[in-house]
This record gives C-alpha cells, sequence and structure tokens, in this order.
C-alpha cells in the first residue's frame, strides 16, 4: 500500500495558533510548502522552499507530482475537501497518498458567528463561477452560504437579488472570520452599498416580495421561463420526463436534440453537480440555450453543434440520455443505449406517428415502459371554458439491464 507522501493543511486567519500539534509539526519538517501569499503568512514558521499557486492552476497537478520524494505541504483555507483545491487533487492523486489537516470552514465560522444551523443552508460557490449559480436556491426564506470572487461579488448578486423580487433579503458579508481584522457588513439586497475586503463569505436570508421570480429545483417550470421558438418539452411532459431521468449528484446526462435545453437545464437544476451534455443542430436554438442556461443557473450546460449520432462520439459516459429529437434517424437510439451503463436510464418522448411507431417496436424489443401522456388545459370559449387539448406524447423509459428481449 502506498504510504502518504502529500500533506494538505487548512488554514484560517489565527494562523499558527488554530493548527493542530500534528499539523504544526508537519508544518517545521516540510521542504517545499505550496499555498496563496495569504496562506505563507499565515503560516510563516519554516525554512521550506515557498512556492506560491501556479497559473494556470491546472499546472499545479503536474507540479505537485513532480515534488513526489520531497516532504511537501500544501497550504489551503479552512476545510481543504470543501470547495477547495484538496478535491481537485484528490482526484489526480490517490487518497492513500494524502494527509488531509482539516481547520474549520468559512461555512462553519459563518455560522457559529449568525447562529444558522450549516444543516438548514444551501452552500455555493461562486469563485470562478458565475453568480447565477445561487439561482436554483432562491426560494421564500431559504438561507444561502456563498464563496465569493472578490469585494465586487456580493453587489453584483444584490443586483441580481433585486432583478428576481428578492430586494427584501439580508445580505451579511463576513470578512477575516476568527482573525484580529474580522469585519461585518450586513444590509437589504437593495440598499447594498458597502466597500468590503475581497476575502470573506457572504450569507443571504432570502425575502421574496410579491412579484419574486423563483423556480423549484423539482421538475416543471413553466413554460414561459425558457426562451423558445415553440419547440419544447411542454411543461407537464417536461415534469413527467425530468422524474423518469431521475437525476442525482454528479451525474451525466445526454440531451438529444436538445432544443432550447429545457430538459437540461431541469435537469442541471435538479441535482447538485448533475452536468448535461445537450446535442443541437440549429444556431438559433443553441443561442436560446445560452441565455436559458444563464437565467436559470445552469450555465455548466456543454452545448454541442452536431447531429446524432455523428455527434455522440467520444462524449463522457451519460447515466442517462433523453432523446427529444432524431429518434428516427438511423444509429441514434442505438448510439445512444449503447453508451449507457448497465442501470443506466433511456427516455424518448415521439409526437409523431412516426416516431411513435420506432418506441412501439423498441418496446417490443427492449422492454421498459411505454405510456402515453395527455395534456388538456381549461381556456375560454366564448363566455364559457372548455378543454383545449396538447398533442398526446408517446414516452419510452428504460432501465438498461443489459440484455434484450427474446
Amino acid at each position: 500500500m502506498t504510504q502518504p507522501w502529500l500533506d494538505i493543511i487548512g488554514i484560517g486567519e489565527d494562523g499558527i495558533d488554530g493548527l493542530s500539534a500534528q499539523a504544526v509539526d508537519v508544518l517545521h519538517r516540510a521542504e517545499i510548502i505550496i499555498g496563496g501569499d495569504r496562506h505563507h503568512k499565515l503560516a510563516d514558521i519554516s525554512d521550506a522552499t515557498r512556492i506560491r499557486w501556479p497559473s494556470p492552476f491546472d499546472a499545479l497537478i503536474d507540479d505537485i507530482k513532480s515534488y513526489r520524494g520531497k516532504k511537501l505541504v500544501i497550504l489551503v483555507t479552512g476545510d481543504p475537501l470543501w470547495y477547495s483545491v484538496g478535491a481537485r487533487i484528490s482526484r489526480a492523486i490517490a487518497p492513500g497518498e494524502i494527509t488531509f489537516h482539516p481547520q474549520l470552514s468559512a461555512f462553519q465560522w459563518a455560522c457559529a458567528r449568525l447562529g444558522w444551523s450549516l444543516a438548514d443552508c444551501e452552500t455555493v460557490t461562486v469563485h470562478g463561477r458565475a453568480n447565477s449559480q445561487i439561482l436554483p436556491h432562491l426560494a421564500p426564506r431559504a438561507r444561502l452560504l456563498v464563496l465569493t470572487q472578490n469585494a465586487q461579488t456580493p453587489g453584483a448578486i444584490a443586483d441580481l437579488l433585486v432583478n428576481r423580487g428578492f430586494a427584501d433579503s439580508t445580505m451579511i458579508a463576513l470578512a477575516a472570520l476568527g482573525g484580529d481584522d474580522e469585519q461585518r457588513f450586513e444590509a437589504r439586497a437593495g440598499e447594498w452599498n458597502h466597500t468590503i475586503p475581497d476575502f470573506h463569505i457572504l450569507a443571504i436570508e432570502c425575502h421574496a416580495g410579491a412579484d419574486a421570480e423563483w423556480y423549484p429545483r423539482t421538475g416543471g417550470l413553466p413554460d414561459q421561463a425558457f426562451e423558445s421558438d415553440g419547440q419544447m418539452t411542454k411543461q407537464d411532459v417536461r415534469a413527467v420526463t425530468v422524474a423518469k431521468l431521475a437525476p442525482f449528484p454528479d451525474a451525466v446526462l445526454w440531451d438529444i436534440g436538445a432544443g432550447c435545453g429545457s430538459v437540461s437545464i431541469e435537469w442541471m437544476r435538479a441535482a447538485r453537480s448533475a452536468l448535461s451534455i445537450a446535442v443541437e443542430p440549429k444556431a438559433s436554438r443553441r443561442d436560446m440555450m445560452r441565455n436559458n442556461a444563464r437565467n436559470l443557473g445552469a450555465e455548466k450546460i456543454v452545448i454541442m453543434d452536431g447531429k446524432a449520432p455523428s455527434a455522440l462520439t467520444d462524449l463522457p459516459q451519460p447515466d442517462a440520455v433523453f432523446i427529444g429529437g432524431g429518434l428516427t434517424h438511423d444509429g441514434v437510439f442505438d448510439a445512444a443505449y449503447a453508451a449507457l451503463p448497465p442501470g443506466g436510464r433511456l427516455v424518448a418522448n415521439a409526437v409523431t406517428l412516426e416516431s411513435e411507431a420506432r418506441l412501439v417496436n423498441l418496446q417490443k424489443e427492449y422492454g421498459g415502459e411505454l405510456v402515453r401522456l395527455a395534456v388538456q388545459k381549461a381556456k375560454p370559449v366564448g363566455a364559457f371554458r372548455g378543454w383545449d387539448a396538447a398533442m398526446p406524447v408517446t414516452q419510452w423509459c428504460i432501465v438498461k439491464s443489459g440484455e434484450r428481449r427474446s
């Protein structure tokens, strides 16, 4: 078994005083220490060679591996495995080769100062990511803890909250938590005008106005939440579709014939870090998809120009596949189904007779569940009301077992 050779130490504003005896001993014995300028100042107790974070950051992994055999320490803020570099490193280097020395995270510090239960808060990072990452978490009375990019982030988020009808939300920026220079800045989102340090965490207690625009993370957002050209999976059918696709954390969806991205975006909103690879041949729809992803907090969506099955080559393996378009094209189903692992799900919707016939034959051959969805909505008929029927949708869902029916 490989022995640990890399130590990753979380450090707070209290510096060495907040570290365990074991972490302090590791620092004293270190030959090389990697960290940001702030980290080096907080842990200035060693004669080790000091190295700053490389740029680009991805170069760090190669640098770390080149020091194998040395007494190497990496300094990070707080908990190395909570929205921190430790998680990135442990994907490239076996965890058994690393010793982690955690410190209180910024989330824990913030809750201690505010008297909030961390278990009841949504933790989000917009550090190096779009501020729209907070949008799926907006809801009345929700409490958000946000790792920010810099001093400008709270102002940008305040504008976002105001634009979404959450102007009365309380925003609290907590800087240098646990240190001698700790500061607190508080205001309603609609009145935010503070100048704050770059290094801080932002807490938000959401208060929704009467006109607030927010959507639950469960499937079935209203159709008007999306920009579209009318060709999209409509709300009621979409809710069933996303439920059948069964999103889960870090899962990957292939959305074939993605249109304006409504299914992809709901998939990503439904589970933390879920990703959709959306294949759409029409440029106008890809543009709408980008706008929808930005407006609904799913900007990490991967949007691909192309047609299946050729566009599916060399993509990451999916956990689920949705075929919303191209079902009757040769090879689309075969390529998608072959890519799924055992236990993976495939859902296909059909509205034309030709695509419905294809689903009927596939269900006969492979099994799975075949259902017909018919939605009617009440609409005015003169002085009265009547039922207006949408085109019925035939839906096939199969969980791959690795065996085809005889």
